[in-house]
């Protein structure tokens, strides 16, 4: 990997959305997705994420992955089983609904710890959940989540300049406990 690449875990809700309309939402994942090519940086894909791809993805993130993978950008990665989520879940006191969210984005989390604690990811909700949590679950508090269709992340910027691990991107920035 060349020096200041990061590996990434892009959702898959960004493939969804990047398409080629002039759609505020569509073109920003596109972008995200487009700067990413441009750069060193690789995505991370594991089996979860994988098939989330394969089925939410949009005609042009089906084309920028087989460019990714044509260029050997793209990191298969299994996560280790002790980075489970789940065990770590059910000490947790959650309501079903966020256990149900938490369960639904568990893969990215894993992949990122097992990576560059890095996500892209248009969840909003997600973040926020997991912002609350990291004060119970310190070791989700050092993910950076970037989310390409929110202005103030400046996504394109961001990647554009190292996708470094900014102290507000993280989980755990402002959290007690956190960083």
């Amino acid at each position: 990997m060349k020096p200041g690449s990061k590996r990434v875990v892009v959702d898959a809700s960004i493939a969804c959305s990047a398409g080629t309309t002039q759609h505020p939402l569509s073109r920003s994942c596109r972008d995200f997705l487009e700067c990413f090519l441009k750069v060193c940086h690789r995505l991370v894909m594991t089996f979860e994420v994988r098939q989330e791809w394969k089925k939410h993805r949009s005609r042009f993130s089906y084309s920028w992955l087989a460019s990714m993978t044509a260029r050997k950008k793209v990191e298969v990665c299994d996560p280790n089983p002790a980075v489970a989520m789940t065990e770590k879940l059910d000490r947790i006191h959650l309501t079903e609904n966020q256990q149900a969210a938490i369960q639904k984005d568990a893969h990215l989390l894993e992949a990122a710890l097992a990576t560059d604690a890095t996500v892209a990811s248009l969840d909003e909700e997600a973040r926020a959940l997991l912002k609350a949590l990291s004060k119970q679950w310190g070791r989700i508090r050092p993910i950076v989540w970037v989310n390409p269709a929110k202005p103030e992340d400046e996504g394109v910027s961001w990647l554009a300049a190292g996708a470094p691990a900014d102290e507000e991107r993280m989980l755990g920035f402002g959290t007690e406990g956190g960083t």
